[in-house]
This record gives structure tokens, C-alpha cells and sequence, in this order.
């Protein structure tokens, strides 16, 4: 007896899926501490003021919010880290706290340094909320909204 293309297509699947080589427990650890990476690339290219590394590890479409209430694009976010307008001379991420949902991840954590811009010091002590997006493979940071604790 011939078999559909459907039939077909829906045995390989079901096959492959039999065949996954890492349970489903195990993968969203695994997504985890990669997104827990990502973040502390991110802390560390806020540091260096590495425009290169800042792209590379945010989204097209970024949306960066500030416990101001001002909200920057990619570039708008981007451009005065890798220029020195504006710095981060220390960081320090505390309460730590990430979630992996499929291509989704929420990493939360309470943000303390200083901050400089416009040559004028000013300490940082604020709540953070990133919402990290697997596109192709790579987690990047898609949105981000920091409040006064």
C-alpha cells in the first residue's frame, strides 16, 4: 500500500522526535546559563564601552528603557557607550534571576555602580528587566526597562 507525502513527512518527524539526543529538562538549563552568559557579556561591553560587542549582542529591535522613562533604539542605545559620552565606570548585578519560555528568556537583577555622563558621576542603584530573544541560534537582548527600587 503507497504512502502519502503526509504520512510520510509525519513518520520522519515523529521518528526525529523519538531520536532527540537532549531531554526537554535538560535543555532549558542549558538555555539558562547561556542567557546568564549573555548578560554578563552585556555588563562587561557597558564597561569597555564596546560598540561592537553592544551591537553584537542586542536585537535590531531593541527597545532599551531607562528607570528615567527614557526608551532608545539599538543606535540611540549604542552610540554614546562607544563614543565616551557616557560610561559605566563599575557594575555590580545582584539578585540575579533568569527564565527560559522557547526563543524567549527573562533575566531580572538589581543593577549598582556609577554611571558618568556629560563628565558628571552619578550612582546607579536600580531594578532591571531584559528580555533576551534566540534568533538564529544567538541569544540577543530585545528589550530591557530599568525602574527606581
Amino acid at each position: 500500500m503507497p504512502m502519502s507525502r503526509r504520512a510520510a513527512l509525519a513518520a520522519v518527524l515523529a521518528t526525529s522526535a523519538l531520536m532527540e539526543p537532549v531531554s526537554a529538562a535538560e535543555q532549558p538549563q542549558d538555555q539558562k546559563a547561556v542567557v546568564e552568559t549573555q548578560v554578563d557579556a552585556l555588563t562587561k561591553a557597558l564597561l569597555a564601552g564596546d560598540g561592537a560587542a553592544l551591537d553584537a549582542l542586542t536585537h535590531d529591535g531593541l527597545s532599551y528603557g531607562h528607570s528615567s522613562g527614557v526608551v532608545q533604539d539599538k543606535a540611540a542605545f549604542i552610540a554614546p557607550l562607544a563614543s565616551k559620552r557616557a560610561s559605566f565606570p563599575s557594575i555590580t548585578l545582584s539578585d540575579r534571576s533568569v527564565s527560559v519560555v522557547g526563543d524567549d528568556a527573562i533575566a531580572r537583577h538589581v543593577f549598582t555602580g556609577e554611571s558618568v555622563s556629560d563628565g558628571k558621576t552619578s550612582p546607579v542603584h536600580i531594578g532591571v528587566l531584559q528580555v533576551w530573544h534566540r534568533d538564529a541560534g544567538r541569544w540577543r537582548l530585545l528589550a530591557r526597562q530599568a525602574f527606581k527600587i
